[in-house]
């Protein structure tokens, strides 16, 4: 079994003891290193590159939530936290759970446990789950979700448009959000879905996909711009 490689963030030692000898004690977690504020942890993310760290949320200065948002691309977080009013602000994160000081070992063992399951799941999903299948004039047809630029929906089917071809399919706009998203496909209006990393170009609210230029709708426009471009890159008109 391989092992999480953890990291403990946090301003009080005693809490980073205590973690450290659960992390110590269970069997597919591995501790390699600790940090006691949010400058400290970036440079150690980029030292050890661990899949799991324990965040506390109320750290001086920058605080843990803020501390996530402002990293491209975090490992799986458990938050910690002696403030429950603040797990909604990290479930809203996406962190895969949160843990209310004083820590009971089972807690610990319960939230650890949903972090390797889903950093198994994720693992699978990059190996083994990178096509599907769509049925075209009684053939079924490899379509992988690296090829798709963009799909485009009318009535009550959708155009997949790939490198190769237009292919159509009958499937609703909503089953192919529900598909592609957990793929990091955009929804940008209510008749397109991109492939963020397929853009080339932003016209005013107009994405350009090979020859196509695309529409974003305006309650997909705060999602797009963070998404594609970064806020800070962006100009409202």
């Amino acid at each position: 079994m391989k092992k999480l490689r953890c990291i403990v963030v946090d301003d009080e030692p005693p809490a980073v003891e205590g973690l450290k000898d659960y992390i110590d004690d269970t069997d597919f977690l591995e501790f390699v290193g600790s940090a006691r504020n949010a400058i400290q942890a970036a440079k150690l993310l980029k030292e050890v590159n661990p899949d799991l760290m324990f965040l506390d949320i109320n750290m001086p200065k920058i605080s843990g939530v803020e501390f996530l948002k402002e990293l491209k691309n975090p490992p799986e977080v458990i938050f910690t936290t002696a403030h429950r009013e603040f797990a909604l602000d990290g479930f809203e994160l996406d962190c895969v759970d949160y843990l209310l000081k004083p820590i009971s070992l089972l807690r610990f063992l319960k939230a650890a446990e949903k972090a390797q399951l889903k950093l198994e799941k994720l693992s699978a999903g990059s190996t083994a789950d990178d096509s599907f299948y769509i049925k075209e004039n009684g053939i079924f047809v490899k379509i992988k979700y690296s090829d798709i630029l963009c799909v485009e929906g009318v009535k009550d089917y959708i155009f997949i448009h790939t490198r190769q071809k237009r292919r159509m399919v009958y499937m609703t706009m909503k089953e192919a959000e529900e598909q592609l998203g957990e793929r990091g496909f955009l929804r940008v209006h209510r008749s397109y879905i991109v492939n963020p990393d397929e853009v080339e170009a932003v016209e005013g609210w107009l994405l350009h996909i090979q020859d196509k230029k695309i529409p974003v709708s305006k309650s997909y426009r705060d999602v797009v711009k963070k998404v594609v471009m970064g806020d800070k890159l962006w100009k409202r008109e």
